[in-house]
């Protein structure tokens, strides 16, 4: 095995431009599953992720779509082997990748892995830069489903080029995969990747707060902030991923939850997981398995909302569905709970005539649009909103 993936590294290191694509047809809506990185971080093997899958089963979680499982950085050994292959660490993952992927596929699920496109990953262990046609072989060999490729030690690499080699390797594989750039946008790749990959990071590392910022993180909302203008460059097979969800982790309300699941629901964006699924309460199992928000995020269309107001009390976010809907998100901004209205003709940019009111959180019908909507919504807290027209 080890010679093939060599002797095969050799024979394709100069793609031709019949490779220069990525692999069509897939993550047509925003991918969703579970990563093991916010909660874990490095403290991964694979007890951690058959248990996970086991519970994302009972949860309910895979049904509701959840079916990408993704091990993050440090999954494998400090080096590669003498061929120059990546190796799992032998004593997190002892019975081995392709097993691994085996029960995952078996269970319903999709195989994730990480790597970085620079020399090593930011956990410091062997990066993709130079091997990339031969990793691209061993991930098709354990049947990995999605790749997250991450933008440390990257030196003075071009982002685009670099990324393009990756794509083209994983084409030459031939196994299917779901490429994520996780470039932390620094490079604007929402105005190059569309060909590239299926979803391209747009900003540093997300962190359990609401708007705090560290060195490396920030809470959800700054993230958020910095969404507003990239709503024309997400659609089917290309989506802007302003990282991965902290739902259910300690430095969150229930309320800052919630608002941040239906926040990233409204942005179309991919909904990876990042608490332990398998020690959560009901009420963020119930966040996180909603198929009134989970509907908005997953809409064939695939528009990302924009965000139509913003102040010291509330933030409006609209987004257009399929057959005429659209989903309304009021987001109270304020440091306590507070009672917020809003004349459905202040949203006459949007749409005009009567529609529906369907209140996604409360499971309520609200009338229609000719009488104003009025609620009080706690602080960090949102109404989640689906209007239909009225027949």
């Amino acid at each position: 095995m080890k010679k093939h993936f060599l002797l095969a590294a050799l024979c394709l290191t100069a793609p031709s431009a019949v490779l220069a694509q990525k692999f069509e047809g897939l993550a047509l809506t925003p991918p969703m599953g579970w990563n093991t990185w916010n909660t874990f971080a490095a403290n991964i093997d694979e007890k951690l992720i058959r248990e996970t899958a086991e519970a994302m089963i009972a949860n309910g979680m895979r049904d509701a779509g959840y079916v990408y499982i993704v091990m993050d950085d440090a999954w494998m050994a400090k080096e590669r082997d003498a061929a120059g292959n990546l190796v799992p660490d032998p004593v997190k993952f002892p019975s081995g990748l392709k097993a691994l992927g085996d029960f995952l596929h078996s269970k319903g699920f999709k195989f994730g892995i990480y790597n970085c496109a620079g020399a090593q990953t930011c956990g410091g262990y062997p990066g993709g830069r130079g091997h990339e046609y031969q990793d691209a072989l061993a991930y098709a060999s354990w049947g990995v489903d999605y790749l997250k490729y991450d933008w440390c030690f990257h030196g003075t690499a071009d982002a685009q080029e670099t990324y393009k080699i990756m794509r083209d390797a994983l084409y030459t594989a031939k196994r299917p995969v779901v490429f994520s750039l996780c470039e932390w946008g620094g490079n604007k790749p929402w105005t190059w990747a569309k060909d590239v990959g299926h979803l391209w990071r747009t900003t540093g590392d997300i962190t359990d707060c609401y708007d705090c910022q560290k060195k490396w993180s920030r809470g959800w909302k700054i993230i958020l902030d910095s969404q507003v203008d990239l709503f024309e460059y997400a659609g089917p097979g290309h989506w802007n991923d302003p990282d991965m969800l902290e739902v259910g982790n300690r430095g969150l309300t229930f309320a800052e939850s919630r608002a941040h699941f239906s926040l990233w629901c409204m942005l179309a964006a991919p909904l990876m997981a990042g608490n332990d699924v398998r020690h959560m309460t009901s009420e963020i199992q119930s966040v996180l398995t909603d198929k009134g928000a989970i509907a908005i995020d997953q809409d064939v269309l695939g528009k990302q909302a924009q965000r139509w107001e913003t102040g010291p009390l509330r933030e409006i976010w609209v987004k257009q569905l399929e057959q005429g809907q659209w989903a309304v998100c009021i987001l109270n901004t304020s440091p306590a709970s507070a009672k917020i209205s809003l004349s459905w003709s202040e949203l006459s940019y949007f749409f005009s005539g009567k529609h529906a009111v369907h209140d996604i959180w409360q499971k309520i019908d609200l009338g229609t649009t000719d009488q104003d909507f009025s609620a009080e919504i706690a602080s960090h807290d949102v109404a989640l909103l689906r209007l239909t027209p009225f027949k």
